[in-house]
């Protein structure tokens, strides 16, 4: 992990959500952070160079403005890093990790309709000669990765449904854009807006609309946990019937540690549906966080598998507009 300033660390802790919106948003992080704007600027820029923060933009929830699906693929040993690239190689695959399973490439597909995310796991499929396991999102309890990596963990909030209804048909590319990351200058949604046909207030006022909507889970430092230290990192997977399903999740999300937690649809080769994830400093945190989940009354009984992260290949910010997506290299 590279050195982090007392600064870099309160701008990686205090601003993962609630960014300013403001015509000037850095300004008022870095009065909050007791130095000058361009001081903060010139900061964000090193931490988005070094790897440790991903950018300063926003996250959405997931089949809102497209679809999603979580996937899998059993790949031989020998041919995981071959895979990799051509699950990597897809645009709209946005994370991709090597879990300890048979069941071992998992990632997140993203495309703007259920028909191209079809085409997309069906071109995996074609390429690397394997099935792919696909387990859509059925409920999510919380899909916000954002939590603080000083003090105690603490539990999560009980996610809550979007509202979709205040969409409108320029959000797919400001989503986009704020997906990709915030240009960092002074007025960030200004130059936003410009490449958008809009003004600073227009784009703000829409992502008011968008969060209050909870289509946008949170707009702040996006950070790169793993580059952190956050490195033993656990999908816990639980096999509940579906009646036990919705408390065992409430549950989930009121316990420390678990930093997401959400119900999948099945599928006969995949019957754990309820999910939760377990990001520690160690294998032992880890552990310990799974044991206390399982002790829960509402988990009583529970098949559980742990798959843990053995490596990231692919970690970025979803494709919600493929027609405006940029390129990495042209992406502020």
């Amino acid at each position: 992990m590279s050195f982090l300033s007392p600064i870099d660390l309160r701008i990686l802790d205090d601003w993962q959500r609630d960014l300013p919106l403001t015509e000037r948003p850095f300004a008022t992080m870095a009065a909050a952070l007791d130095c000058d704007e361009e001081t903060l600027l010139a900061d964000l820029a090193r931490l988005r160079a070094a790897g440790t923060m991903a950018r300063v933009g926003a996250t959405c929830r997931p089949n809102t403005v497209g679809v999603s699906t979580l996937a899998a693929l059993a790949v031989p040993e020998w041919r995981i890093e071959d895979v990799a690239q051509i699950v990597g190689a897809e645009p709209g695959v946005n994370h991709s990790y090597l879990r300890e399973h048979d069941w071992n490439i998992w990632f997140v597909a993203t495309a703007a309709d259920a028909d191209e995310l079809a085409a997309m796991l069906a071109r995996i499929e074609m390429q690397s000669g394997l099935r792919v396991l696909r387990l859509p999102l059925k409920r999510a309890f919380n899909v916000d990765l954002g939590f603080r990596m000083a003090g105690p963990r603490h539990a999560l909030s009980l996610d809550q449904p979007a509202d979709t209804s205040v969409l409108q048909p320029a959000d797919r590319k400001l989503l986009q854009r704020l997906t990709e990351g915030l240009p960092l200058v002074s007025e960030p949604f200004a130059a936003l807006g410009a490449e958008l046909g809009l003004g600073a207030q227009e784009v703000i006022a829409r992502i008011k609309a968008l969060l209050a909507a909870r289509i946008i889970t949170r707009i702040g430092v996006i950070v790169r946990h793993r580059a952190l230290g956050w490195r033993s990192n656990a999908m816990v997977v639980w096999k509940l019937p579906d009646a036990r399903i919705a408390a065992a999740g409430q549950a989930l999300v009121r316990q420390p540690g678990v930093t997401l937690c959400y119900e999948r649809h099945g599928t006969p080769d995949w019957d754990h549906t309820l999910f939760c994830m377990v990001n520690a400093k160690s294998r032992a945190e880890a552990a310990g966080v799974i044991a206390d989940a399982a002790a829960l009354p509402e988990l009583s009984g529970a098949e559980r598998q742990v798959l843990f992260s053995v490596r990231c290949f692919k970690q970025t910010g979803a494709q919600i507009d493929h027609r405006s997506a940029r390129t990495p290299e042209a992406a502020e």
